[in-house]
């Protein structure tokens, strides 16, 4: 995965470049304090386009109800909207969530660390932020580095095995609760912990990681000679903590590995629908990794925002919890939301793009949207969601579409995307701001 992860680094510089200058480089995180405009999602008010909302509407053909479809346009106003006010599953465009959020909390350039520290009473401990491209490798160097210092220390004398410990999740939080035990066992669905080596999954998932960890550096030692007597604790354990609060140094790293940075660790989790980086960044977002604590976290962003939050409820990171639900409008919004962000352009550069790149690489090759939708894509049984930012020649439009039950909802959705370009002067807006009912 590692190759995988650096390529996705290059082309978010790539895309960076043409979304925005050098100069956008900015010190604050925080967006602007929430604009509220008149028509903002979430207040009642009609469609602004009504030619659009016709076409959309016959779109989708005579079954309205599966459907979901808000359209914004650059002032946040809603130009369209079916049954957007409905919460649905969104599937992976849950993602879009959760990685809103960690951008905003931890920037860009962040990485994730795996370290061996070495506590005031000289205990070994290697911890873990959850990179979800650990390997192998990286894990016999932290195995070496352990132990030299059973080396260092021994003075010549036969040394015994290494003790070391190995702090992470308790396995009754490797997975949200209400993931069905079918997926657990597929890589889409591995385990969530603080160490996991190439996320916990092979060809399948790595149904005890812990274990997997073990063996690694085990057999690590022996190849250099050596041995680990190796102990896994609680992450939310604190009785070794206590104990070393009567240490006055704090502990020494003495090996530190790192993640690729958060904007690929953001495209990975968008562009390629990556399920553990999703839910890592969730809780990296919320410097907690009880997921209880880290959704409320989400939620109280969202809230902060300005985002309409009527009948959201958040249940994971990655949407393949069947009981999220949002609605069109909140992801509409939080899409035009972004757009204000002083890290905007890493949002949108971590999305796939229609036509040529991640999950979306297959969508409307040779047509108007090919190259100008930037989106994420949602797929689970019965479930199809695609949300993201359209450019037309008259500015970005924010449209998400979230089908339940719908049959064949791609040409659907391809449908809506282009009518929306075809439709983007409409309305269009005096240099004042007044509204005018426009033709497309």
């Amino acid at each position: 995965m590692r190759l995988a992860v650096r390529r996705l680094a290059n082309t978010s510089f790539l895309v960076l470049a043409v979304l925005s200058p050098p100069a956008q480089a900015v010190e604050l995180l925080q967006p602007p304090p929430p604009v509220q405009r008149q028509g903002l999602p979430g207040r009642v008010q009609g469609p602004l386009c009504p030619q659009l909302q016709r076409t959309i509407r016959s779109a989708v053909g005579g079954s309205t109800a599966p459907w979901s479809i808000s359209v914004l346009d650059d002032r946040g106003q809603l130009l369209a909207d079916l049954n957007g006010w409905l919460p649905r599953i969104p599937a992976s465009n849950q993602k879009l969530i959760s990685t809103a959020f960690a951008l905003d909390r931890l920037g860009p350039d962040q990485r994730l660390r795996t370290q061996l520290l070495r506590h005031g009473d000289g205990s070994l401990e290697v911890v873990g932020e959850g990179d979800p491209d650990l390997s192998i490798e990286e894990l016999q160097r932290l195995a070496v580095v352990a132990l030299r210092q059973s080396d260092s220390s021994s003075r010549g004398q036969t040394a015994g095995p290494v003790r070391l410990m190995l702090r992470d999740e308790p396995p009754q939080r490797w997975w949200p609760s209400d993931w069905p035990a079918g997926d657990r066992s597929y890589a889409y669905g591995a385990p969530i912990t603080r160490l996991a080596l190439t996320s916990n999954a092979l060809h399948m998932a790595v149904m005890d990681p812990a274990l997997r960890l073990q063996r690694v550096m085990q057999s690590t030692a022996r190849q250099k000679g050596g041995r680990f007597e190796m102990s896994m604790v609680n992450s939310d354990d604190r009785q070794q903590d206590q104990r070393r609060d009567r240490f006055s140094r704090p502990p020494e790293v003495l090996h530190s590995e790192e993640s690729a940075p958060m904007h690929a660790l953001l495209s990975l989790a968008n562009t390629e629908s990556h399920n553990f980086t999703a839910e890592v960044l969730l809780r990296e977002g919320a410097d907690s990794w009880n997921l209880n604590q880290a959704i409320l976290a989400n939620t109280r962003w969202l809230q902060a925002q300005g985002v309409p939050l009527r009948g959201l409820r958040i249940r994971d990171g990655s949407g393949l919890s069947r009981g999220n639900r949002v609605t069109s409008r909140t992801l509409a919004a939080l899409l035009w939301r972004m757009n204000q962000h002083p890290l905007s352009a890493y949002y949108q550069a971590s999305m796939a793009i229609a036509g040529r790149r991640g999950t979306l690489s297959n969508y409307w090759r040779g047509t108007s949207l090919q190259g100008r939708f930037w989106g994420k894509t949602g797929t689970l049984r019965g479930v199809r969601a695609v949300s993201g930012i359209l450019e037309t020649a008259h500015g970005p439009r924010y449209v998400s579409m979230i089908a339940n039950g719908a049959v064949s909802p791609k040409p659907v959705m391809g449908a809506v995307l282009q009518e929306t370009q075809r439709l983007s002067r409409c309305p269009s807006w005096s240099a004042a701001g007044s509204q005018h009912g426009g033709r497309g």
